[in-house]
């Protein structure tokens, strides 16, 4: 994932339509919100990577700038915390925030049982589920039961594919090289739909919305396509988990989490 085509980071077109879109949301509405003690974490120093787009990376002038890195930002900036963001190599960041150089990893570290014994993390704030995506005219009143005998482009041996052979048996896997030639297919008719990271997809149909849109409902599947994006921290920085999932909770409620997930994916992939 951490190659996927830089490009695509700085496809955002001010006009692309951001009403009536459905918005992440990890927060459980029922939870009384607890104000964890701010005192105690009068800074935080965020690591990232900057070679993951549209998430953390560098722009044409060097500045390191994405959607991890406006959030962390954002976070203090709202807590009014002294924040730093400094970017290693992917294959230092983690032994970093281990040692102690830093006080949180927001790079897209995964959730897995290695790195939940070395790390804590903080609640998911963004997942990246699975979509359909079809031509316009067939997007209305989608099912994926109506893909039976139907082609299904998908990126070969991707965790997608094995969801169409798993879950839907009577469709016909396409598979491409890549998600951006499965998609391309689609459009000129070699495919009927499309299944895939809704992410890469959402930049893929902000070039092409005469074309095709997403069908039907997000997939959110852990098993499959991964637990979603959440801060590491050192374990048992109890402090500072707190102070980021209280911040994250404050982002998404006054709005600015919205307008940040607007900013860098101007076509909703949820």
């Amino acid at each position: 994932m951490r190659a996927f085509f830089f490009a695509l980071a700085l496809l955002f077109a001010p006009s692309a339509p951001v009403l009536a879109q459905a918005l992440p949301y990890h927060i459980d509405p029922g939870a009384r919100e607890i104000v964890p003690n701010l005192t105690a974490v009068p800074s935080i120093r965020f690591l990232t990577t900057a070679d993951f787009p549209p998430f953390n990376f560098r722009d044409d002038k060097g500045e390191l700038v994405g959607f991890n890195v406006d959030l962390a930002r954002a976070l203090c900036a709202d807590l009014a915390i002294s924040c730093t963001v400094q970017a290693w190599p992917w294959d230092q960041a983690a032994r970093a925030l281990e040692d102690k150089q830093g006080d949180a990893l927001i790079a897209g570290l995964a959730l897995t049982p290695q790195n939940g014994a070395l790390f804590d993390f903080s609640q998911i704030y963004l997942m990246l589920p699975g979509r359909f995506v079809t031509p316009i005219a067939a997007a209305s009143g989608f099912t994926p039961e109506g893909l039976d005998g139907k082609r299904v482009a998908v990126r070969r041996g991707s965790t997608h594919a094995e969801f169409i052979r798993r879950y839907l048996p009577a469709a016909g896997l396409v598979q491409f090289d890549s998600e951006i030639a499965a998609l391309d297919a689609l459009s000129k008719g070699e495919a009927d739909a499309y299944f895939g990271d809704a992410m890469r997809a959402s930049f893929w149909l902000n070039e092409h919305v005469d074309c095709c849109e997403f069908a039907g409902e997000p997939y959110f599947r852990p098993d499959l396509f991964g637990d979603g994006l959440a801060v590491a921290v050192p374990a048992g920085a109890d402090a500072v988990r707190q102070v980021i999932d209280y911040g994250l909770a404050r982002l998404k409620r006054s709005g600015v989490y919205d307008e940040l997930y607007l900013r860098w994916f101007p076509v909703s992939f949820y």
